[in-house]
């Protein structure tokens, strides 16, 4: 199984301060591999160059693309977009907390794994 992370969630270890890599070990004791997606990279590395207060978190999520080894899968378009073709293509658990990403994502993967009460994460 495919553990895909997005975008906002890659943003959650420095915006909450949530380990987010145990707590997947923690709801995922199947095998599986974590991974992401180019177009996912692109919007990281997009918001790294900005001033917003994403800035920092964005690249904090692209040192940890590299120091945890996540797979980076090749996609074009939109991110979102990308993910629902990814996860109607392939075995996918999505680690999102885009509301609307996981209301389109809902018939076609098992589950999701979204942020709870800024402190963990659950697996829906």
């Amino acid at each position: 199984m495919i553990v895909l992370l997005d975008t906002n969630f890659l943003l959650v270890p420095h915006q909450h301060k949530v380990d987010v890599f145990s707590e997947i070990e923690r709801l995922v004791p199947e095998t599986h591999t974590l991974a992401t997606l180019a177009t996912v990279v692109e919007e990281l590395k997009g918001l790294s160059g900005t001033s917003t207060k994403d800035k920092v978190a964005a690249k904090v999520a692209l040192a940890l693309i590299k120091h945890k080894g996540i797979r980076v899968l090749p996609a074009e378009g939109e991110a979102d977009d990308s993910i629902l073709e990814f996860a109607k293509a392939n075995e996918t658990l999505v680690a999102t907390n885009d509301r609307e990403l996981k209301r389109r994502l809902k018939p076609y993967v098992s589950g999701a794994i979204c942020m709870r009460g800024r402190s963990h994460l659950e697996r829906i």
